[in-house]
């Protein structure tokens, strides 16, 4: 036997981990068909990856035997582009408990494969979905109600700048402290954000209570709705921070085919600008679209994360039955 792999047979969550994530996704199924919300189930191979310049999908093969017209297949990433289908063909409203996968991410919060809680409401915009995610986090968690504060506030709170008004110049100069000159000003401007927020912003939300943080500059609209707020165009996104910890990201969701099209080939050219492969774009995705989304908003939940929150561990092993290195 390799004496490297000794002990590695072993779970490193514990029983007690185990069973609070068994209630958890019963507390989930409850919580849903309470609100006649149908659970479903996608698929987690698919033809297509995602464009995303920002993820890395894990690829699979799949045989021809197996039905399957090309050998190149993607481990999904989140049922996003599946469960908007459905609702394409009159799902209604839906919510599924998945595996999701994405490659390059192990850390204390991240695993290369993890559970995600996936819903979309329709009829909803994002202030009602919010309404919704704050009932079942703070049900769960029995957390205070979050508060809701816009983008542009919290980084003008938080690191004391604009975000829509800052010059290129200026915000890779603030970025520099972190990053250093050269590569501050090698980074796009949303990746400039990305640093404040990483190194600013959410910091600062471990003292605060729960918080949203919605209406996101439009170039980070991802598949959200855009509109004038306040003067400037923002995205009908928002995300949910507890403890200074991301648990969702939610959109109102887009339903237009030709500007969903263009963001994913705005992806693909930020994906060469980036040294990283060009992806295919979901044409299945877009042709549900074009058919017909219906008004609706969704949101994507890491049930590891909210688990570790309920039991007070900052490290995403303690509430896995076996991370990557385990498996």
């Amino acid at each position: 036997m390799d004496s490297g792999t000794v002990g590695s047979w072993q779970p490193s969550a514990s029983l007690e981990a185990l069973e609070m994530r068994a209630r958890q996704s019963a507390f989930v199924r409850d919580f849903f068909a309470s609100r006649q919300v149908l659970e479903v189930e996608t698929p987690v191979i698919g033809r297509f990856g995602v464009t995303d310049v920002n993820l890395d999908a894990i690829p699979a093969r799949v045989s021809s035997g197996s039905g399957w017209p090309d050998p190149n297949a993607w481990l999904q990433t989140s049922p996003e582009y599946h469960m908007k289908r459905l609702l394409a063909a009159g799902c209604g409203p839906i919510f599924q408990i998945a595996r999701a996968f994405r490659d390059g991410e192990r850390g204390r919060r991240h695993n290369p494969e993890f559970s995600l809680l996936e819903w979309y409401r329709t009829g909803f915009d994002d202030q009602q979905l919010m309404d919704e995610v704050a009932e079942l986090v703070c049900g769960w968690l029995g957390a205070p109600t979050p508060r809701r504060l816009d983008y542009r506030d919290a980084c003008r709170r938080y690191a004391g700048l604009d975000p829509f008004t800052i010059s290129d110049a200026d915000l890779a100069h603030h970025c520099q402290r972190w990053l250093g000159e050269d590569l501050a000003h090698q980074l796009s401007r949303d990746d400039c954000l990305d640093v404040i927020m990483s190194h600013e912003i959410e910091p600062a939300l471990k003292s605060e209570p729960p918080t949203f943080i919605q209406h996101y500059p439009a170039s980070q609209a991802a598949l959200a709705r855009t509109s004038v707020w306040d003067g400037v165009t923002i995205a009908h996104r928002f995300e949910l921070y507890v403890e200074g910890v991301e648990l969702c990201n939610g959109y109102w969701e887009l339903a237009d085919a030709p500007e969903q099209r263009r963001r994913f080939e705005a992806d693909n050219r930020l994906r060469v600008a980036a040294g990283k492969p060009v992806r295919d774009i979901d044409s299945r995705l877009l042709a549900a679209l074009d058919a017909g989304l219906p008004d609706c908003a969704g949101v994507a939940l890491g049930l590891d994360r909210l688990l570790m929150l309920k039991l007070g561990t900052r490290d995403i092993a303690d509430v896995l039955p076996f991370p990557i290195e385990r498996a």
